[in-house]
């Protein structure tokens, strides 16, 4: 076979492999309910969720910061003005200090994009009375 031929075969077959595109990577709950471990120390979730050293979680996406009755937020969180959705919480959990200065939340973050994806897969999951949708 001569080196054109065998190039315009390789094209031939190759060619359906490369106009396919890559699949997006989804949200993972399992991995999201693994990465909850570092937040559950100071949160919880779930129909039985208390306020523990920060609020509970519950129905986090769609609510407003500082909105959990029974605890005591910071002035800062309190008067954010801010409506947790996807992206503005992604913001935050990389860097909380940065996206509320002054808020009473201590955590380094977590600045793995497809990570903090499957923690809101997981959060995403629960109303505001813990109930798993």
């Amino acid at each position: 076979m001569h080196a054109i031929a065998r190039i315009a075969l390789f094209v031939a077959l190759a060619a359906p492999a490369l106009a396919t595109p890559l699949p997006a990577f989804a949200q993972d709950i399992a991995a999201g309910e693994r990465s909850w471990n570092k937040c559950r120390a100071c949160h919880q979730i779930g129909e039985t969720a208390k306020n523990l050293v920060g609020p509970q979680l519950n129905g986090l996406i769609g609510r407003h910061s500082g909105a959990v009755e029974g605890y005591s937020y910071s002035a800062a969180n309190k008067n954010s003005g801010i409506t947790w959705d996807e992206a503005v919480f992604a913001e935050y959990i990389k860097d909380p200090k940065a996206k509320i200065p002054g808020t009473k939340m201590i955590f380094p973050g977590i600045k793995n994009e497809q990570e903090i994806k499957d923690l809101t897969a997981f959060l995403k999951q629960y109303d505001k009375d813990g109930k798993k949708l």
